[in-house]
């Protein structure tokens, strides 16, 4: 960083122009003005003097700091109080034998600012001649292209590692901009840098709501660095769409009724998915409440967040497509409800000042899933709100066609591994509980698939079911070429008593069951099994089932689904796997929707037994091992 450009007359002079007492603080007798934050500038000579008695030439923004002021008064909170002039500063010299403790923790590898931070303390320049047991270090080993040298700040009292700044300059601008912050909440505190970052508060929001929301970042961070008001609820809207997974806070949002709907949901995601530490629910309900929303309306808004009842319910034709997109998403068409809300987006509504994103989306359970940080940065990059700007390039869409993505790794998990699923063609999704589900199934609200399935207790664990019984809970939708689909992506093993739903669900049209069953991980195990049964009006019409290089088959199986073509001896069983789900694909029209099953929120349903009761002279094997299995 060169100081050539930068005028510390004028930035010296403003503070000292600006300076009250913090809030915390009581005023001098003189007044506000009766501190004095600098001393006249040091003369060259002395400047030169001090180089000569160091041995070294100054940075040139401390060096050009000093010719304007000879030390500074930051009274930085619980830090830094005073920084020394020329006649002052010295060598620190490690004085508490910081080196030998860095040094050891670098490591095999380390980072190169590592190496320079372990070296520093014996380099440094000691600047500071009053500070709460903290350290103002300029270290001539760590310097740019500028010659600036960086400046460390130690709290000796906090233990932590030293807060790094690129240069002189760098420090004393944020030492500025938290004094600023530090005053921003006294009505008193008015001054034109205040103003200017006020203003550019507003022209962040409309920056915003126009789709710029690059600039609108930019400016946010800024005044939120000098502690303006209103600038962090902005921040962190953008910062939310653009980091979904992660929590923000939006402090007494929650106490207007204008925002209350959009903000409470988002602000219950954290307790409700668990992850609230300080204190529990008490706690969290006890700070809401504070903040002025109301204790009922917060515990109730909690339970549902809780139960995944909750829905994002905005007015107007935004709210109308919420509920069509909410629709299609909740039967698996996660690419066509994405595409309904960003149709939609400009016709959002800010309810106020304080809102420029439509954040109640994250907070509901089925649309909330669909918000990937690319969707967030193109509902940003949108114009909303009656604003004008060009509209973004479209973010494509996720879900790949046919079968072949269940071999796939999902963005942060492993391949499904066992896997199983009906498809009934030109039926109502909401009608396979009737066909398939056992006793009393009824479609649950949407959920994650496989945590459903991971949670659902096991036969021994429930009342009225044989321990040879194999009930799936299967995630339920519809997919693009409209097949009804049940499926189940954390089966257990494939039973030789398996029995194909298959003809059961075709009592009114054509159905298709298949089950991947992976090879045993045991030396001499089972070896992997792949079953394919078609049927039609409650007739089976052909089925096969692979188990290793075993083949059996039944029916009239079409040439392109024929197993011994798709699994061939010479290939592999993934190659296998492959042909048949492209096959499938090809032949039938079957699909899975990938984002739905892995990322998103279905509806679940507990269908009937996959195997038959052992006959006579038949055994069945049962065993279960449970570790850290979670429960609702």
């Amino acid at each position: 960083m060169s100081g050539d450009s930068f005028n510390w007359h004028e930035f010296l002079g403003r503070w000292q122009d600006e300076w009250v007492p913090r809030a915390d603080e009581g005023e001098d007798d003189g007044g506000q003005t009766a501190v004095r934050l600098g001393r006249p500038g040091a003369a060259e000579s002395a400047i030169a003097a001090a180089e000569e008695r160091l041995g070294r030439r100054l940075p040139p923004s401390y060096r050009e700091f000093l010719a304007v002021s000879d030390g500074w008064h930051v009274d930085q909170t619980a830090g830094i109080y005073w920084l020394g002039g020329v006649a002052e500063i010295g060598w620190f010299g490690d004085p508490f034998d910081m080196t030998p403790l860095y040094e050891e923790s670098l490591g095999d590898d380390p980072r190169e600012e590592e190496v320079l931070l372990a070296g520093m303390w014996r380099r440094a320049l000691r600047l500071e001649t009053d500070s709460d047991m903290s350290y103002a270090l300029l270290d001539p080993g760590d310097t740019d292209q500028d010659g600036e040298w960086a400046l460390y700040v130690y709290k000796g009292w906090g233990g932590e590692y030293p807060d790094r700044y690129p240069s002189f300059r760098a420090y004393l601008e944020a030492m500025y901009r938290g004094f600023h912050s530090d005053r921003a909440q006294r009505a008193d505190f008015v001054n034109a840098t205040a103003l200017a970052q006020d203003a550019h508060v507003e022209e962040a929001r409309l920056l915003a709501l126009r789709g710029r929301y690059e600039e609108a970042l930019s400016l946010l961070e800024e005044a939120l660095s000098f502690g303006r008001p209103h600038s962090a609820v902005l921040l962190n809207q953008l910062r939310h769409l653009l980091d979904p997974r992660n929590s923000r806070d939006y402090g007494n949002l929650v106490a207007d009724p204008r925002y209350l709907p959009e903000i409470l949901p988002v602000q219950a995601m954290a307790p409700a998915r668990g992850e609230w530490r300080l204190g529990g629910d008490e706690h969290w309900l006890g700070m809401m409440a504070a903040r002025g929303a109301a204790r009922e309306t917060v515990e109730t808004v909690l339970g549902a967040m809780r139960d995944g009842v909750h829905r994002y319910t905005p007015p107007g034709p935004w709210g109308r497509a919420v509920s069509e997109a909410r629709e299609a998403a909740g039967w698996g068409a996660t690419d066509a409800a994405w595409r309904m809300l960003r149709d939609a987006l400009p016709l959002w509504e800010a309810p106020g000042p304080s809102l420029i994103t439509p954040i109640g989306l994250l907070a509901d359970p089925v649309l909330g899933a669909l918000i990937t940080p690319e969707r967030g940065r193109e509902i940003l990059a949108t114009p909303r709100s009656g604003e004008a700007g060009p509209d973004p390039e479209p973010v494509p869409d996720l879900d790949p066609p046919g079968l072949v993505w269940l071999t796939e790794p999902a963005a942060d998990r492993r391949p499904l591994d066992g896997y199983r699923g009906v498809w009934v063609e030109g039926i109502d999704p909401a009608r396979l509980p009737a066909l398939l589900g056992e006793e009393g199934a009824e479609l649950s609200v949407p959920a994650d698939p496989r945590e459903a399935s991971r949670r659902a207790p096991q036969p021994h664990e429930r009342e009225g079911v044989e321990l040879w019984e194999d009930r799936a809970v299967v995630a339920v939708g519809r997919t693009a070429e409209g097949w009804a689909f049940a499926f189940d992506g954390d089966s257990r093993p494939m039973s030789q008593l398996f029995s194909s739903p298959a003809a059961a669900a075709s009592a009114s049209g054509r159905a298709v069951v298949v089950w991947r069953d992976p090879r045993s991980s045991s030396p001499g195990g089972r070896p992997a099994a792949f079953h394919l049964s078609v049927a039609e009006q409650g007739e089976e019409l052909y089925a096969f089932t692979v188990r290793g290089t075993q083949i059996e088959r039944s029916g009239a199986i079409p040439e392109a689904l024929d197993p011994a073509l798709l699994f061939r001896p010479e290939g592999s069983e993934l190659d296998g796997e492959l042909r048949v789900l492209e096959a499938l694909h090809a032949e039938l029209g079957l699909s899975l929707p990938r984002f739905a099953l892995t990322r998103g929120r279905l509806r679940t349903f507990t269908t009937r037994s996959w195997t038959r009761a052992p006959r006579e002279g038949e055994g069945f094997a049962y065993a279960y091992v449970g570790f850290g299995r979670r429960r609702p």
